[in-house]
């Protein structure tokens, strides 16, 4: 399936609330010596290699090679090394905002700066690599960071590498809006990636990727994805569905692990917790985009979700993000 495809999907229904917006978009390139210890702290980082070789290195120990074409995703704050050889010790390290030093804190950021948004050792190096990262958690729904692990790496063979030839290609022009460009093209290449992670053989995806070939459950996810802020019931959605009400509460919870309703919920909330996010959004805005009929109705089914209230959350989404 194409990633242009369905604008229903699921996938990419986790992006749109708050998706990438301003987000930190990088072609690195690199001559070997080079080491770079990865401690930004973003909640989604993408790195795909271009060309030459590279090792993402783990504290603790585990190492994953890569080769042009491939695509590693790293997310949380636990830092991690990619390097030339995974035993060389870092001679760059990245911080919070993406500041750049040596190990032992002298600024690297013009030294390393050799075009725009280009940066490396030598600007005819034999490694090319392109990094992309969500700096704010709000960016990037709750519901997909938790479904992967601190680390996966998408093969050559099942990444889709038109997508990240353009995304190089625009990475380095500098025109208006291009900064819109490069958010929705990381967006892309994400959904591109983590749908081939999630489709691999053997894969433990999470129950509402499976779910998407249900002949009907899919199209109920659908409907509440697309939806959040209609009436829903479980009748109603049955009727759309063409199915019994009885049927479809029984396979949703087979399948879901949780009814349609309860489902349904969780969803409003986790996407009110994303749209938050927007230094622009108002708890009443966010309430009547995710179906609740008062702000005092959304924040009390805030509250007994996450224990804090929507103002709260705000508040340290944004205190995180700098904004």
């Amino acid at each position: 399936m194409s990633v242009y495809g369905d604008a229903m999907d699921l996938l990419a229904g986790l992006l749109d609330g708050p998706r990438a917006h301003g987000a930190f978009v990088l072609r690195t390139v690199l001559a070997p010596p080079w080491s770079i210890r990865l401690e930004d702290r973003s909640p989604l980082t993408l790195a795909a290699l271009l060309s030459g070789t590279a090792a993402v290195v783990a504290d603790d120990g585990t190492v994953d090679t890569l080769h042009p074409g491939d695509v590693a995703v790293a997310r949380g704050i636990e830092p991690y090394t990619i390097a030339d050889d995974p035993g060389r010790p870092p001679d760059i390290v990245i911080h919070p905002g993406q500041r750049c030093t040596t190990p032992d804190g002298v600024d690297l950021h013009d030294l390393l700066m050799i075009g725009t948004r280009t940066w490396g050792n030598d600007p005819a190096g034999s490694t090319m690599m392109l990094v992309g990262s969500y700096q704010i958690e709000g960016e990037v729904s709750a519901r997909l960071l938790d479904a992967l692990p601190v680390r996966c790496v998408v093969r050559a063979d099942r990444a889709d590498r038109r997508l990240l030839d353009v995304l190089a290609d625009e990475a380095i022009e500098d025109r208006p809006g291009q900064q819109a460009v490069l958010d929705r093209l990381l967006d892309l290449v994400l959904i591109a990636t983590l749908r081939s992670w999630f489709d691999r053989p053997g894969a433990d995806a999470p129950a509402w990727f499976r779910a998407q070939g249900d002949p009907m459950v899919g199209p109920a996810l659908r409907l509440i994805h697309d939806q959040p802020a209609h009436p829903w019931t479980v009748e109603t959605l049955a009727r759309q569905v063409g199915v019994a009400r009885p049927t479809l509460a029984r396979r949703f919870s087979q399948v879901m692990g949780q009814g349609p309703v309860a489902y349904l919920t969780a969803w409003r909330l986790a996407l009110a917790a994303d749209l938050l996010a927007d230094p622009a959004a108002t708890v009443t805005a966010v309430a009547r985009q995710v179906g609740y009929g008062t702000p005092y109705a959304l924040s009390t089914a805030f509250k007994r979700a996450y224990g804090v209230s929507p103002s709260s959350h705000t508040a340290r989404l944004r205190a995180v993000g700098g904004g």
